[in-house]
């Protein structure tokens, strides 16, 4: 197939690095709301010299040296994007870390790429002091809930969230930095290192593998520059620039909302409206209220928690121009019902951690629903067999992709690299798919044994690796079953030990190691696991089991 080319006022080469991006919009839309939460807006102007003064700190009162890694462990808060902006100005790689890890998820992350600053949320402090000594991180800067906020309300919020709702567990880490202290204080303007060019990474973000471990996708500065074009040649069509509202109730960690709200949607000037608990399907409606939303991107359970909430038709529309779904599949039924009731089709696309993440999206009136649209520009895909050879036309195989969006590799992962990424640029997806002869690509069936949660990908080797620690477990298997609220929950196959397993203990032992939603619901005692010949548990078969 032929390939689409971005258009000349889309070229990625006119940026050389991300701070020369941020640098761009924050200059270009100084006057114009760059990001509102918990009723604060932030002007581009103010998002850059508070960002500024963070850069500023970084390179003065600390340690950190361009091309340090440093940890973002925060939810959907106005001091992600000036943590992420500064970090960025200061030359550093970025480490994107879900709030929602427990301290064995923290520990492996942290352990594994070697960063040497953090900026964590105070209610995950606890946590982190517990394996503090076993990183190598020596700069923690602590913000609480109500930072950035106007003074009165920042006192209000913070004393609320610690004293009465009580969600800020006791914690003691020596040197510990405020980060209201850092942005607050004035700072001169200084000249940004010199570095981060092209393929040199600025942002590491994780992934499970077919192994289950979690890797580090590598994602250059190039990577994630072209992607945003990408993400904007298709957005062009229905968003306009700086006067949209952008509702971001996806989590800013999470790969797509991050290039949607951290570079896209700030490239245009338009406004970020940042949603700190999407779980709240009432205060996210009040916002729908608030803001005459023009567009947001949300998964399968988001879109279905809306039309099944009380207040739900009290909602106008009608300046609503773009739904974007990704990170699970839509269900016909939902995508139907939300077409029917907002007048807005949910255009679904695809894409994965490692192509920073856009692959492709439905074209805004040329939408086909059931599929995830042809690829962004300067993009390539092939479909090929199990032994790599290509596949005709509408046939079924596995994705391959090759285009600049593509990482740059798995950090300290050689041979996961290897496995993954061809010699001649093309990655390996693991997703089966069937693509049409005007180039619409249908997701067949996710990685084999991946399963889905709320968008979360989930892999068995993970919980089984953990649930087999439990010592009644002889042996254990996970798959994903279909639910309508999830998409999958997680349906856990044990093999007891001599003894038999109390199935209540297991899941508190889940509780303990693992993240809420990769927690089983569903717990099977079985006498056996069925195995392939070398050993490998196989997971179709006990998604067959009845």
């Amino acid at each position: 197939m032929s390939i689409e080319r971005l258009s000349e006022d889309l070229r990625p080469e006119k940026f050389s690095t991300l701070t020369e991006v941020v640098d761009y919009f924050c200059t270009e839309h100084a006057q114009l709301p760059a990001y509102t939460c918990l009723g604060r807006t932030l002007t581009y102007g103010e998002v850059d010299e508070l960002s500024d003064r963070f850069a500023h700190y970084i390179m003065t009162q600390t340690n950190l040296k361009p091309g340090d890694r440093i940890a973002i462990q925060l939810p959907n808060l106005l001091q992600f994007p000036i943590a992420f902006f500064g970090a960025t100005r200061a030359s550093l790689v970025v480490v994107n870390t879900n709030p929602l890890y427990t301290v064995q998820e923290m520990a492996h992350q942290f352990k594994d790429s070697g960063v040497k600053g953090i900026v964590i949320l105070s209610s995950f402090c606890d946590k982190l002091e517990k394996i503090l000594p076993q990183t190598e991180i020596e700069t923690v800067i602590v913000t609480q809930l109500g930072d950035i906020q106007k003074p009165m309300k920042r006192l209000f919020v913070n004393f609320m969230i610690k004293y009465i709702r009580k969600m800020v567990p006791a914690y003691e880490i020596q040197g510990a930095v405020d980060f209201q202290k850092i942005v607050n204080t004035p700072a001169p303007k200084i000249r940004y290192p010199e570095s981060g060019r092209g393929h040199d990474v600025a942002l590491i973000l994780y992934t499970g593998g077919t192994t289950g471990v979690a890797k580090g996708a590598m994602l250059s500065h190039s990577n994630l520059i072209t992607n945003m074009m990408q993400l904007r040649s298709r957005c062009l069509s229905v968003i306009d620039d700086k006067i949209e509202n952008i509702l971001s109730p996806l989590p800013l960690y999470h790969s797509y909302a991050f290039l949607l709200h951290c570079l896209t949607m700030p490239y245009a000037g338009n406004h970020n409206i940042l949603v700190a608990n999407p779980r709240d399907t009432s205060a996210l409606i009040k916002l729908f209220t608030q803001w005459p939303i023009s567009g947001f991107v949300g998964i399968n359970t988001l879109y279905l928690a809306l039309l099944r909430h009380k207040d739900f038709s009290s909602i106008d529309f009608s300046s609503m121009k773009f739904c974007g779904a990704g990170g699970m599949a839509m269900t016909t039924s939902v995508s139907e019902e939300w077409a029917e009731s907002t007048g807005s089709p949910i255009y679904e696309g695809y894409g994965l951690t490692e192509c920073s993440p856009v692959v492709s999206v439905n074209i805004p009136g040329k939408e086909r629903l059931g599929t995830v649209g042809p690829v962004v520009p300067e993009t390539e895909t092939k479909v090929v067999d199990d032994v790599g050879n290509e596949v005709a036309s509408g046939e079924t195989g596995e994705l391959w992709i090759r285009g600049p969006q593509v990482m740059q590799g798995y950090w300290q992962h050689d041979s996961e690299t290897e496995n993954a990424l061809t010699g001649d640029g093309w990655f390996k997806t693991g997703d089966y798919v069937r693509i049409s002869d005007d180039d619409y690509i249908s997701i067949v069936d996710r990685k084999k044994d991946m399963i889905l949660v709320s968008g979360f990908n989930v892999f068995p080797n993970e919980i089984e690796d953990w649930v087999n620690r439990h010592p009644d477990v002889l042996e254990s298997a996970a798959i994903g079953v279909p639910c309508e609220k999830t998409g999958e929950l997680i349906k856990l196959f044990i093999v007891p030990n001599e003894k038999e397993v109390d199935i209540e203990s297991v899941k508190a032992h889940c509780r303990e190691g693992l993240t809420a939603y990769k927690i089983p619901r569903e717990v099977v005692l079985i006498d056996d696991i069925p195995k392939s010949i070398i050993g490998k548990i196989l997971h179709r078969e006990l998604r067959e089991t009845p």
